[in-house]
């Protein structure tokens, strides 16, 4: 089957975060959104029909997860990462970042320090702070057009006595797809100073060519038994709003804890319609990540060319994985608020500024490619404009 991803989808009126709630969240008009994580492609087939099953049904009582749930969840992990994961380790959630505040609640204490490595995901830093943890940063180094870990510096931070650090693989918003020796140089710190690693992986399936992701736990017993692994479809099939992650632990006694947690304000039952679209996702969606993933690509060569001829003072850090591109903008000799002024009312685009990700992130902004070529190339074209203008 072909999937037509320049197929222009309106999603206003439809309650989109994305596209309806624009003008209340930036203060403007007629912006075109290239924001929140989520596609603005219709999701594959298989999962579209399955949910139109359910429907079709029509009674709605309260769902268990399955047997084969838990299996296909299993077997996706084993034919795309080679990573075996039992029924057992799962556990629901009605999303990572919900997952990341009852984790933190679960495995650490009111005044603990937590690590995050920022310029990262910006709930990383509410779940931690919103809890009333002590939030620690381990900064990302960039070098040329890449980032990296900073092993010295993480270093010191666990000897500040942190009990957690939040791990962000492939990383948001910069692109990192982080390999096995780096992973493993960071578990090895953690496991020596007693820091359990949170490994939010919710972009693992979204990878461009040449690059493989690997999952935390999978690369020694040790670091399983000292890690929770935090996935689900919504980021890969376009299934956010169905609100069903899945959280992996292998050590049984975390496993518990994390259960008592979710147990208090009951929110250990799955979804209906999350669960059958997440089973009929990694059942027989593969063809369509295929052709998505070939689109993004598409679209992230598109935005590279287009903005390395024609908006010369804007870089490009090129993305190994998810379909975000970190831009930076310090060449236009702005600060942070200028250049969010500048974006919303010369511009005329809804991006995510650069800031709001932490330390680091000042003077960048992050874009959303999951989007038609022409919604892209768009929102490109008035960035065009308004810098040009500015001379």
């Amino acid at each position: 089957m072909k999937y037509d991803f320049d197929q222009e989808i309106s999603r206003y009126n439809t309650a989109s975060l994305k596209w309806d709630d624009v003008e209340r969240q930036y203060g403007e008009k007629d912006l075109i959104p290239l924001w929140v994580a989520d596609m603005d492609f219709m999701s594959c087939t298989p999962v579209i029909e399955a949910l139109k099953k359910t429907v079709a049904h029509g009674v709605f009582g309260y769902p268990i997860q399955t047997e084969s749930y838990r299996e296909v969840i299993a077997d996706w992990m084993r034919k795309r990462f080679q990573w075996e994961v039992r029924p057992e380790w799962l556990h629901y959630s009605p999303g990572v970042v919900a997952a990341l505040s009852f984790l933190v609640q679960a495995f650490t204490q009111p005044g603990d320090k937590v690590l995050i490595q920022s310029p990262v995901y910006y709930p990383f830093s509410k779940a931690v702070t919103d809890n009333g943890r002590q939030l620690l940063h381990n900064p990302l180094k960039r070098e040329g057009e890449h980032y990296k870990m900073d092993f010295d510096d993480l270093r010191k931070k666990v000897a500040l006595g942190a009990k957690m650090l939040i791990l962000c693989s492939p990383h948001n918003p910069v692109g990192r797809v982080w390999t096995k020796e780096e992973l493993t140089e960071l578990g090895e710190i953690c496991i020596a100073n007693n820091v359990l690693v949170v490994s939010d992986e919710i972009h693992a399936d979204l990878l461009y060519p040449g690059y493989k992701h690997t999952p935390f736990a999978a690369i020694s017993e040790e670091f399983a038994q000292n890690c929770v692994v935090c996935t689900a479809a919504s980021k890969t099939f376009n299934l956010a709003g169905l609100q069903n992650a899945n959280i992996i632990i292998p050590n049984e006694k975390l496993g518990k804890m994390f259960r008592t947690v979710m147990d208090a304000p009951h929110l250990v039952r799955t979804n209906t319609f999350g669960a059958v679209a997440t089973e009929a996702a990694y059942r027989d969606g593969e063809e369509w990540l295929e052709q998505v993933l070939v689109y993004l690509y598409q679209n992230l060569e598109f935005l590279t060319q287009y903005i390395g001829t024609n908006i010369k003072q804007l870089k490009v850090v090129p993305p190994e994985g998810t379909y975000l591109v970190w831009i930076d903008c310090s060449e236009l000799g702005m600060s942070s608020k200028e250049l969010e002024q500048f974006m919303r009312k010369q511009a005329k685009v809804a991006i995510d500024d650069g800031y709001i990700f932490g330390p680091g992130g000042e003077g960048f902004i992050r874009i959303n490619i999951a989007c038609t070529r022409k919604n892209l190339a768009d929102g490109l074209r008035r960035i065009e404009s308004a810098v040009n203008g500015k001379k």
